[in-house]
C-alpha cells in the first residue's frame, strides 16, 4: 500500500510539474513578444535621432557666426546634437564622394559651411519637421535646411507597420496562452472530478470547493511566471552577448515591468482559468463523470 501510494504521489508530483512548465513555455513567448514589442519605440528613437538634417549656411557666414548660430540652434527643444561642419571637412566629404579633381570646374570652392542637426524623435515626423524647417531657415545666416523627405516619410510608416504586427502578435499570443493554459489546467482538475463531485453530494458550496483550488492556482501560476522569467533572462543575457549593439539601444528598465507582467499574468491566467473550469465541473451530471 504505501509503494502504490509512493508511486501514486510521483505520477501526481510529475503532473504538477509538467504543468508548470508547460505554461511557464507559453508565458516565455509571450513575455518574449511583449519585450520586443515595447522596445520597438526605443529601436524607432535611435534610428531617427541618428539621421543629419543639413543647415546650409549663406557664403558670407565665417567661423564665429557660424559657432554663434550653431549654439543658438543647439538651445532648442527639437535639437538633441549639433556638429559644425567646416570648409575643408564639408571639401573631404565631396573628395570622397565625387573624386579629388570635382573642385577643378570650379573658379573658388562652392562647399559651404554646414551644421548638422540630430532632432528628437518626438519631432520626426512630416509637420514638425516643416516646423523646424521654418523656424532654422528664418536665420539670415541660413541659407537653407536639407532633409529626405522620402526618407522621413518610409521609416515613420514602416515603425508603424511593425508597431501594429506586435499589437496583433501579443494579442494572439494572449489568446493562444490562455486557450493553451485553460486546457492544461482543465486536464489536471477534470482528474479531480470526482472528488468535487463527492464534495458537491454532502452539501458542499461552490465557493467552497473552488477555494483550495484557486489557491493551488495561484501558486501555480506564481511559479510558472518565476520559471517563464528566469527563462526569459538566460535568453535575455545570451542575445544580449550575441548583439550588444541592439541591447545598447533597449530600455533595460522595461524589461523588469515585462518580468513582473509575465509573473502576474500567468497568476491571472491560472486562476481565471481555475475559476472558470472549477466551475463547470461542480455542474457536471453523475453521467458525465465517466465520460
Amino acid at each position: 500500500m504505501g509503494k502504490e501510494n509512493s508511486i501514486l504521489a510521483r505520477r501526481l508530483i510529475q503532473s504538477y510539474m509538467s504543468s508548470i512548465i508547460s505554461i511557464s513555455l507559453v508565458l516565455l513567448l509571450v513575455g518574449l513578444v511583449v519585450f520586443f514589442g515595447v522596445n520597438a519605440k526605443s529601436v524607432s528613437d535611435y534610428f531617427k535621432e541618428n539621421i543629419r538634417v543639413t543647415a546650409v549656411l549663406s557664403d558670407g557666414a565665417d567661423e564665429a557666426a557660424a559657432n554663434k548660430l550653431m549654439m543658438s540652434i543647439f538651445k532648442k527643444d527639437y535639437v538633441s546634437d549639433i556638429e559644425y561642419i567646416s570648409k575643408e571637412q564639408g571639401t573631404l566629404e565631396m573628395e570622397r564622394m565625387l573624386g579629388k579633381d570635382f573642385l577643378d570646374v570650379f573658379e573658388t570652392n562652392p562647399v559651404p559651411i554646414s551644421l548638422e542637426i540630430f532632432l528628437k524623435a518626438d519631432y520626426f515626423r512630416p509637420d514638425s519637421l516643416a516646423a523646424v524647417k521654418a523656424d532654422i531657415e528664418s536665420d539670415p545666416l541660413v541659407d537653407e535646411l536639407v532633409y529626405q523627405e522620402s526618407l522621413v516619410s518610409m521609416i515613420n510608416s514602416n515603425m508603424e507597420r511593425i508597431g501594429a504586427v506586435f499589437a496583433v502578435l501579443i494579442i494572439m499570443l494572449m489568446f493562444i496562452s490562455f486557450v493553451l493554459i485553460n486546457n492544461t489546467v482543465r486536464l489536471n482538475i477534470y482528474s479531480k472530478r470526482f472528488v468535487i463531485h463527492a464534495m458537491r453530494l454532502v452539501g458542499a458550496t461552490k465557493s467552497f470547493i473552488r477555494a483550495p483550488f484557486l489557491y493551488k492556482s495561484v501558486f501555480q501560476g506564481l511559479l510558472a511566471g518565476l520559471l517563464a522569467s528566469v527563462y526569459l533572462v538566460l535568453l535575455m543575457y545570451f542575445l544580449r552577448n550575441e548583439f550588444t549593439q541592439l541591447f545598447n539601444i533597449f530600455d533595460m528598465e522595461r524589461a523588469v515591468v515585462v518580468l513582473a507582467a509575465v509573473v502576474a499574468f500567468g497568476v491571472a491566467l491560472c486562476l481565471s482559468s481555475t475559476f472558470f473550469v472549477v466551475n463547470r465541473m461542480v455542474d457536471m451530471s453523475k453521467d458525465k463523470l465517466y465520460l
